[in-house]
């Protein structure tokens, strides 16, 4: 077993942004952690999380993708882009099979006389939920046709090719689809430098997730940082590494000011120099030490105290 000293990175700050937007703030990081981390962290979110898409699709009266159908605006392909628009989240590891039946209209409240198909007019089980509704499949324009369509929806990671999706269609007179699992849309990050008490050779790792609806940004976090943590607990064998005392006390030290160079307070220049003189640097090296103590200090005469009690009192400490 080899062991290592290392800080530990913690999950600083979630920010939420939007409904399905969050920032997640990561720090320490050791200098160049940040790319590293940023970087596996982005690709797993847009390739690995889990998600749900049609796979296949049916539409009464047609065979194939370059078909075009009496009675609806768009072609087949229009329709096929439409569906792979549709966010599903699905509570089953099995393949669902979903259908849709809608008649024209003959409504004037129909714009142009057309009836406008949307994703919530498909009919749902309990264990599925669509996450956008209003997602457009397509128009009927002829108010007597009446549109039947069956739909394939199943669960899996990254991108399902065309290929693969005909090759394992569960009905083979259905139209395959190429299919993107992920419910992951957009991820962003960016690495500052950050400090810990007297360590400011730290980084800072800022990312930025955006989801689909169909989970959080933080579930597709965790999910993610999962993934890596499975993969290289494999990759480690026996060997362990011992985490550093966590920084959280040095962190609170510099928050209240304790771990604060002299040179930051504020202190004139003469006062600054005979605290640096007696080897006194920071402000808690100040603090253990009495007036009397003080006062004994070579060059550390009692205006040079008043002012320091003065200072520190200004600074809550």
């Amino acid at each position: 077993m080899i062991t290592k000293n290392i800080h530990d990175a913690q999950l600083a700050e979630v920010k939420p942004i939007s409904e399905n937007i969050d920032e997640f703030v990561i720090k320490p990081l050791y200098y160049g952690y940040g790319n590293t981390l940023g970087n596996s962290l982005r690709r797993v979110l847009l390739s690995s999380i889990k998600g749900a898409a049609i796979t296949s699709f049916s539409i009464e009266g047609t065979t194939h993708e370059y078909s075009a159908i009496e009675g609806i605006r768009e072609d087949v392909v229009d329709i096929m882009l439409n569906l792979k628009n549709i966010r599903f989240k699905v509570h089953s590891d099995a393949p669902i099979e979903l259908s849709l039946e809608i008649k024209g209209s003959d409504q004037s409240s129909e714009k142009d006389g057309e009836k406008r198909v949307v994703a919530g007019d498909i009919k749902l089980p309990a264990e599925v939920e669509i996450a956008n509704p209003n997602q457009v499949i397509c128009h009927i324009d002829d108010p007597k046709y009446v549109l039947k369509m069956h739909f394939i929806v199943e669960t899996g990671r990254g991108y399902l090719s065309i290929e693969q999706s005909s090759e394992d269609r569960i009905h083979g007179d259905m139209i395959a689809l190429d299919a993107v699992f992920t419910p992951v849309l957009r991820v962003r990050y960016s690495v500052e430098n950050t400090r810990v008490g007297q360590d400011t050779n730290l980084q800072q790792l800022t990312l930025r997730v955006e989801t689909d609806g169909t989970i959080t940004p933080r579930e597709a976090f965790e999910e993610a940082a999962a993934i890596l943590v499975n993969q290289y607990t494999a990759l480690a064998g026996s060997t362990t590494v011992e985490s550093a005392p966590t920084p959280s006390s040095e962190v609170e030290e510099e928050e209240t000011g304790t771990n604060l160079p002299i040179t930051e307070l504020g202190l004139s220049a003469r006062t600054a120099n005979a605290l640096t003189n007696n080897d006194i640097r920071t402000v808690r090296e100040l603090l253990n030490l009495s007036d009397a103590n003080l006062k004994e200090l070579k060059g550390f005469g009692s205006k040079a105290l008043d002012e320091v009690k003065e200072k520190l009192t200004e600074l809550n400490i």
